[in-house]
């Protein structure tokens, strides 16, 4: 059986680190610190079909850095896809919710590569809306 757990704690982490970004107003140190999980070539396809590089991510980030005031996200259903020598495919599922009761439920397949120093870091992400 393949060991997925450092890539499912990457999922954790980095979903607490988002969190955390959204809901309280922080520095550049975090918002550095927050980017780093992801490779500089990193892509995404959010749940309405836009695509982002990481740019867009950056200034996604940096735009809304301590804007939504009661932020959680609640991870579930993490589960391997594919395991490789440089890195991993997962899924997850995640529910967002906010102070004002706005509430968003998707799931996402990520997929991870490991950096020079062998660091877990976000490669592609691809998130949908779930109808449930």
């Amino acid at each position: 059986m393949t060991d997925y757990a450092a890539y499912f704690e990457e999922v954790i982490q980095a979903h607490e680190a988002i969190e955390r970004w959204f809901a309280v107003e922080e520095n550049d140190v975090a918002l550095r610190q927050l980017l780093s999980r992801f490779s500089p070539a990193f892509s995404m396809t959010s749940p309405l079909g836009r695509v982002l590089d990481f740019d867009a991510l950056a200034a996604l980030f940096r735009m809304a850095g301590g804007k939504k005031k009661g932020f959680r996200i609640e991870l579930s259903e993490l589960h391997g896809i594919a395991w490789h020598e440089h890195g991993a495919t997962v899924s997850y599922r995640e529910r967002q919710t906010d102070a004002s009761g706005l509430h968003s439920d998707r799931r996402a397949t990520a997929v991870f590569e490991l950096d020079e120093s062998g660091r877990v870091v976000w490669r592609h992400l691809q998130e949908t809306f779930c109808a449930e």
